[in-house]
């Protein structure tokens, strides 16, 4: 394979579509030991290199090589016969298509990037927030950077089809370091922030990292542990913060750009260029593809979010950079929601009853149009003078015209509030797997619940479906992967022998081609008689039943009934992002209005405080009325003591719950609903 993308997705490696490499080198390393900073020739066997010009559009050259720690030869080889591979130096047979998106020639990153470089050269490209100020690079700056970015890391020993890992929160050094390890014929490998030392260890020795880039002291102190065991790492390189201590093979990072960015005057494209928050982590495929690839192609202006984006600060950057775009997680629209809420129930009384009646015309009018009708009612446009726009004011969204969502389920109550403010929340759906997005929903192909009509030039395949249409979601075209790294048998899995990608997703087509996600296999709960449930719809029926509940886990895999875990809203620390036991403002006023005094998680659970607890068995005596069969209800139900967190490890770094993980961390609350020898009664279950 010629040098790859690639991105950490459930502890494993997936390698994306195949990029042509190319190897120069000049040094922007500063350390102990200095690496020179001009440009240099390179003769480090098994390749050649040639300085490089950095003018765009001139092609740049590299001699063909072997790579003789890999065995095989990489010299311009025949294409690949095989629809995956798992093998650092593999290849594969592009999925060509004859007409459309799917027959355009495939391109290099450099060519790409060239591209948008000869396109875009004085636009800005990042904007980065230092000292107060925003510090920015042109097109053509950030170009120069990631070329010396890739000299370096082949100065301190970079090999070919070997990782360049990434350890920080998303910044300029990031996108640099890792288009320069791809430039320099290596892997880009985003580890995740959260991750422990030997989750790290994991990754950086799946890729055999020769380079690892750590963002400041914290981050470097997980790869000091487990450095001793990582035998094909060179060189750590750190930016962000100045080296505390020096050591053998590690590196500062510094770039020049945004020096001269502060002192040129460049032309502020602000009205005609894209410009998009960078916030989600990058080791995710979908701020890889939005904020890396997409914006690089279409020539966006990337504004980095501070490092506590998610913990409370993303409104703010929001607010001042006004983005024209916006791709949120579920919940992150879900915190916007909430937050809202509790900002309207402090208003006026005549404010509220305002803003009712702007949401109820603004629900109607938009589901109106999504069936066609465009007309806008006077109403409609009195609403958008009186509360629409102030609302999308108030949290940054008053310039953004494509408002996204995806990477996890969302709730349809969630969209709907925000169709009722005018904001249509669009759903994409995808997998790290096939490069990102595979459906999208766009204004004028917009249904609520819909994740949208596949890409252009990729194909859908509902696999095996039952007599309602619902099946297995198979993924064809260009996007889809290579393989996961090393792993032969998961990729057999994924991939069939005619080539489709098999997701785990289930779901179906409507009659006019729009996807509807309708569960997970994996998650499918088979109770002991025999049906299949899916838990989502329940778990968010339950959460809308009842406000004070933050998350909820439906648990019963072959039991004779379903039971449920419950969290309540709370306080979460702002640094550390760990839940506390005051409760949230949404929750305490949920309290107030039910007459009860409770502050805190532990109060409600210790008492079991008669009014929430009668509160939260009404909700979900609601929710099992609308159950379609009895096995779909839920009988039983506990308190935690902790709400679900990315610190506590049950939220994923894009907020989806980790249902294993949960499981096991809870497994004698879970066991004790099924071997308390009463019968299920609707009646919650003793305290954990």
């Amino acid at each position: 394979m010629r040098g790859t993308v690639l991105c950490e997705s459930d502890a494993r490696m997936a390698l994306a579509e195949p990029v042509s490499s190319v190897a120069y080198c000049s040094s922007a390393l500063q350390s102990s030991c200095e690496v020179a900073g001009e440009d240099v020739l390179l003769n480090s066997s098994p390749r050649t290199a040639e300085p490089h010009n950095s003018q765009p559009g001139e092609d740049s050259k590299i001699e063909d090589y072997q790579v003789n720690s890999l065995g095989p030869k990489a010299t311009s080889p025949s294409p690949g016969s095989s629809m995956w591979t798992t093998r650092r130096d593999g290849e594969v047979k592009l999925r060509m298509e004859e007409q459309g998106p799917g027959s355009e020639a495939p391109k290099t990153v450099h060519q790409l990037f060239q591209e948008s470089v000869n396109k875009y050269s004085n636009l800005y490209a990042l904007s980065s927030k230092k000292n107060g100020k925003w510090v920015k690079l042109t097109y053509k700056m950030y170009y120069d950077e990631c070329w010396k970015a890739a000299k370096s890391f082949l100065k301190l020993g970079l090999e070919r089809f070997h990782g360049v890992g990434i350890l920080g929160f998303n910044s300029a050094e990031w996108f640099i370091a890792d288009i320069g390890a791809i430039l320099a014929g290596g892997f880009a490998v985003g580890i995740y922030t959260t991750n422990s030392p030997e989750a790290c260890h994991y990754v950086a020795e799946n890729c055999s990292a020769n380079v690892i880039v750590v963002e400041n002291h914290k981050q470097l102190q997980k790869i000091l542990e487990i450095e001793h065991r990582l035998p094909h790492l060179k060189a750590i390189v750190q930016y962000g913060e100045e080296i505390k201590e020096q050591r053998p093979k590690l590196y500062s990072l510094t770039w020049t750009g945004t020096v001269a960015a502060r002192f040129i005057m460049l032309r502020d494209a602000r009205e005609k260029q894209e410009e998009v928050v960078s916030y989600l982590p990058l080791s995710h495929i979908a701020a890889q593809m939005c904020d890396i690839w997409a914006a690089m192609t279409l020539g966006v202006q990337v504004y980095f979010a501070q490092p506590d984006a998610l913990k409370g600060s993303l409104v703010e950057t929001l607010r001042e950079v006004r983005p024209t775009a916006f791709l949120g997680v579920p919940r992150v629209w879900e915190k916007m929601e909430e937050k809202m809420k509790s900002v309207g129930m402090k208003a006026s009384a005549i404010r509220r009853k305002v803003a009712a009646w702007a949401k109820g015309v603004g629900l109607q009018t938009n589901l109106k149009k999504m069936d066609g009708r465009l007309d806008e009612p006077v109403n409609f446009r009195l609403a958008r003078q009186l509360v629409y726009r102030k609302v999308r004011k108030a949290i940054g969204l008053d310039r953004c015209t494509k408002c996204y969502t995806g990477a996890a389920p969302i709730t349809r109550e969630t969209l709907e509030f925000f169709l009722s403010l005018n904001i249509p929340v669009m759903e994409l759906y995808g997998m790290s797997e096939s490069s990102g997005p595979h459906t999208i929903s766009l204004p004028h192909a917009f249904k609520l619940g819909s994740c949208g009509k596949v890409l252009s030039g990729c194909h859908t395949l509902i696999h095996k479906p039952d007599m309602d249409g619902i099946g297995e979601i198979c993924f064809s075209g260009r996007h889809v992967f290579m393989g996961y790294l090393n792993m032969e048998d998961k990729t057999r899995e994924a991939i069939d022998e005619d080539g489709w990608l098999h997701s785990g997703d289930l779901g179906k087509h409507d009659k006019d081609g729009f996807l509807f996600i309708t569960g997970r296999i994996k998650e499918l709960i088979i109770t002991a008689g025999g049906e299949n449930i899916p838990p989502v719809p329940i778990e968010d029926a339950v959460k809308n039943a009842v406000p004070i509940i933050s998350n909820a886990m439906l648990v019963g895999d072959k039991a004779k009934f379903l039971s449920m875990l419950l969290t309540l809203k709370c306080v979460v620390d702002a640094d550390t992002g760990e839940p506390g036991d005051d409760l949230s403002p949404e929750a305490l006023a949920f309290c107030q209005r039910l007459g009860s005094k409770a502050t805190k998680v532990s109060e409600i659970i210790s008492s079991k405080d008669k009014a929430i607890y009668t509160a939260i068995q009404k909700g979900i005596s609601a929710v099992n009325e609308k159950a379609v069969s009895n096995a779909q209800k839920v009988q039983k139900w506990v308190l935690l003591e902790k709400d679900f967190s990315l610190f506590g490890g049950e939220l994923g770094p894009t907020m989806k719950l980790k249902r294993p993980v949960v499981a096991q961390k809870y497994q004698d609350q879970i066991a004790r609903f099924y071997t308390d020898t009463e019968t299920p009664s609707g009646e919650p279950s003793a305290r954990p």
